[in-house]
């Protein structure tokens, strides 16, 4: 399972529209770019309680990230 996979099924276990969920991964200099687009109405969820659960996301990744040897990571959570 690459970044993106991992990114996108950990994201879609906490969704209510988990088909309408989007990841994309850019690459830079030195650094992989994740961008997690969401529903607007899933926003909530994913974000949490004083972007609790967004931090324990952007963890999983960075801790998965390293663990594949990827370098580092920055995780964008956006809506649509």
């Amino acid at each position: 399972m690459n970044l993106e996979e991992y990114a996108e099924f950990i994201v879609k276990s906490i969704c209510k529209e988990p088909d309408m969920i989007r990841v994309q991964k850019f690459q830079e200099e030195d650094m992989t770019i994740l961008e997690i687009m969401v529903p607007e109405n899933d926003m909530g969820a994913v974000i949490g309680k004083s972007g609790r659960v967004a931090n324990s996301i952007r963890v999983l990744l960075q801790a998965y990230a390293y663990l594949q040897k990827s370098g580092k990571i920055r995780v964008n959570i956006e809506s649509f």
